[in-house]
């Protein structure tokens, strides 16, 4: 139903105004108590054997929602009926920030892949904490944070502080985002010594905490090995709790969509099917080179159970998914969950 008849519809809106129009409908229509019983009845897949435990936390079932869809903790209690293990929200930033110009989000359908430029636009911390206290499903929520554009890098550590502080009662985990593409000079953070030295600041303020939380760190897919083997180090000695790979990419070597298309599309990053090999094997790099140190969580390019179970013999503990639900509907997430049960029942 999704691919014949709602992904075209919803597919000749532009991709922003089809994004908030489809959260809004499901935020309407999902607390209708016969329209949630449907959608839970439908999309429901529970089953001991998709249980995890990781960094601490129980996990329903490995597969997530990742950041980016619902960046201000609006849908969260409608996302966990389709049946997520656990919703990522953000990146939030200190202050609200309305993100980059529009248009800043590209579809490229010979690709299955999406461009965005967002920018971390998000209605800031203090908003989202106010709908995080009302939520009332006991889906695992992840809080991803970052730095307001305006904000220089040497103060960068005092805005992820600010969101620690403000989320940690109402999220079970954190994640620092220092990779997007679009937030100019982010990606410098990545660098060894500036990374220590915030992660090492996010985990002493967590660790002071009466009940800390797991800190993750997310890495884009176009490191290179020296600086992946920095990131491993960097983890071990920070003590943070896990990695999440990968942010959107920058190359767009692989895309299919004519390169005159593509380039008047202008910046962005890449998401989608053209990410998934770079993807595992940032994980794979990751888990053998650590000796399985850390958990990670696989990200990027996942459309189908088979990809999943890819990311996880890479050696990821955990997936998230958004493009591939943009492109092949909410049915991605049961259909990937029986393609596990059948995996692990071999």
């Amino acid at each position: 139903m999704y691919k014949s008849l709602l992904k075209p519809l919803f597919f000749l809106k532009k991709p922003e105004d089809a994004h908030h129009f489809t959260t809004a409908l499901t935020k309407f229509s999902f607390n209708f108590p016969i329209v949630s019983s449907i959608v839970k009845s439908t999309f429901k897949l529970d089953d001991p054997r998709l249980e995890r435990e990781v960094f601490g936390l129980k996990f329903k079932n490995p597969v997530g929602l990742a950041a980016g869809f619902d960046k201000d903790a609006k849908v969260i209690d409608e996302m966990a009926m389709l049946g997520f293990g656990f919703i990522e929200i953000g990146t939030l930033t200190p202050k609200p920030q309305d993100g980059n110009p529009q248009p800043r989000l590209f579809r490229l359908p010979q690709d299955e892949a999406l461009i965005n430029r967002m920018g971390f636009n998000n209605g800031g911390v203090t908003e989202a904490v106010e709908r995080l206290k009302k939520r009332k499903s006991d889906v695992l929520v992840g809080g991803n944070i970052g730095k307001n554009k305006v904000t220089p890098n040497e103060n960068a550590v005092d805005d992820y502080l600010i969101c620690l502080e403000a989320l940690h009662p109402y999220v079970d985990y954190f994640v620092v985002n220092v990779s997007s593409p679009n937030t100019p000079n982010l990606r410098d953070l990545q660098e060894k010594e500036p990374l220590k030295a915030l992660l090492t600041a996010v985990k002493s303020a967590n660790d002071a905490k009466e009940k800390p939380k797991p800190i993750l760190l997310k890495i884009a897919p176009d490191l290179t090995d020296g600086q992946l083997d920095d990131i491993i180090e960097i983890v071990k000695e920070t003590g943070i709790d896990g990695v999440i790979a990968t942010n959107t990419t920058i190359d767009r070597s692989q895309l299919k969509t004519d390169k005159s298309e593509v380039e008047a599309i202008g910046a962005g990053g890449v998401s989608g099917k053209v990410l998934k090999n770079r993807s595992t094997e940032v994980i794979r790099y990751l888990s053998e080179k650590s000796g399985k140190a850390f958990p990670i969580i696989g990200v990027g390019g996942i459309y189908s159970a088979e990809d999943a179970i890819e990311k996880l013999e890479a050696g990821a503990s955990l997936v998230q998914v958004y493009s591939g639900m943009i492109y092949e509907g909410p049915g991605l997430i049961k259909s990937i969950k029986k393609g596990l049960l059948a995996y692990f029942s071999r």
